[in-house]
């Protein structure tokens, strides 16, 4: 992998990935639709020369291909919010393939664990079952057909799941992001789910460590990989880890049904978090077997460390703000 593209390089997975890449000293393109948000994210990667910023709309391909400048993968990390997966996630997505098309290279497609549906063995390898059964996990599916459809005859694809994660570029559109960002600032803080069932998170700087070791090989596409987080967790011990390290301990209120139904009326997005309330219920773990056959050992930062980690990088950003 000599040269890269990011799309949706400000978010959080697309961050992550395009930070890791620049530490690998790869050309990369950081594919985004708000230059100012693209500059502030330069200017904290000290701005080196083997970035390159590239504003565009990730459902025109003619963008991605204009901007593209011989890349040889294309990393697609641009989402949609829940509340327009339906009509959106699908479009979006075609829109990057058929781009990749015409460029003839590769793509690496980040996505979730809801295509699994429930959980129907301990740990969730590539072959467990798809059987959604719920609306986003089903047009995930469709999602996945659309990826490796064979009307794509030049672009070729990988997919790699990630379960729920945190890290400094993750943003209020993870379960983490919010509630991190609430204690980090010393702020009453709102946590999605059951606080006492541990659950699988991963740091977004060792999931990108892992999707960078998967897109240098040829033969990881064409497949789907899973990318397990450092264990399980449960929401009350990752509090307890976050207002130690921000020196805050204001509430901390768990979110279910009736309370995401009642910002809901407000927020549309959280109304449709709703549907995924199971996995924090039943959780679903994934198995980083078939990664550590192929490719090497899972990067697992401890807890502690990278929950540490990330909220006092999240003060220093809210610091740079108020200045």
């Amino acid at each position: 992998m000599e040269k890269a593209m990011v799309i949706g390089a400000t978010g959080g997975t697309g961050a992550a990935i395009t930070e890791e890449l620049v530490k690998r000293g790869v050309r990369t393109i950081a594919f985004g639709r708000s230059r100012q948000k693209l500059e502030q994210f330069a200017g904290k990667l000290k701005n080196p020369e083997h970035l390159t910023l590239a504003i565009g709309n990730a459902m025109i391909p003619d963008d991605i291909v204009a901007q593209a400048g011989g890349a040889d993968v294309l990393f697609h990390c641009a989402n949609v919010p829940y509340h327009e997966m339906v009509d959106k996630l699908i479009p979006l997505g075609e829109s990057v393939l058929e781009a990749a098309e015409r460029l003839a290279i590769k793509v690496v497609a980040i996505d979730g664990i809801y295509p699994y549906g429930r959980r129907q063995m301990e740990l969730v390898t590539e072959e467990h079952p798809k059987e959604p059964h719920t609306i986003k996990g089903k047009v995930r599916l469709d999602y996945e057909r659309m990826l490796f459809s064979e009307r794509w005859t030049k672009a070729k694809v990988m997919i790699v799941r990630l379960p729920d994660y945190y890290g400094p570029t993750a943003n209020q559109a993870s379960y983490l992001g919010s509630t991190l960002e609430a204690i980090a600032a010393g702020k009453m803080a709102f946590f999605v789910g059951n606080m006492h069932v541990p659950r699988e998170f991963v740091y977004l700087p060792d999931a990108a460590e892992m999707v960078a070791e998967l897109a240098d090989k040829d033969f990881a596409y064409g497949q789907n990989w899973n990318i397990p987080g450092a264990g399980l967790i449960s929401g009350r011990e990752i509090v307890r880890i976050a207002q130690t390290a921000s020196g805050h301990a204001k509430p901390v209120i768990p979110l279910k049904k009736l309370g995401l139904s009642l910002i809901g009326m407000s927020v549309p997005v959280m109304k449709e978090v709703v549907e995924m309330l199971y996995l924090t219920e039943v959780p679903l773990t994934l198995s980083g077997e078939k990664y550590k056959r192929f490719i090497g050992p899972i990067t697992a930062t401890p807890f502690e460390e990278g929950i540490t980690a990330t909220v006092l990088a999240l003060q220093e950003s809210q610091s740079a703000i108020v200045q």
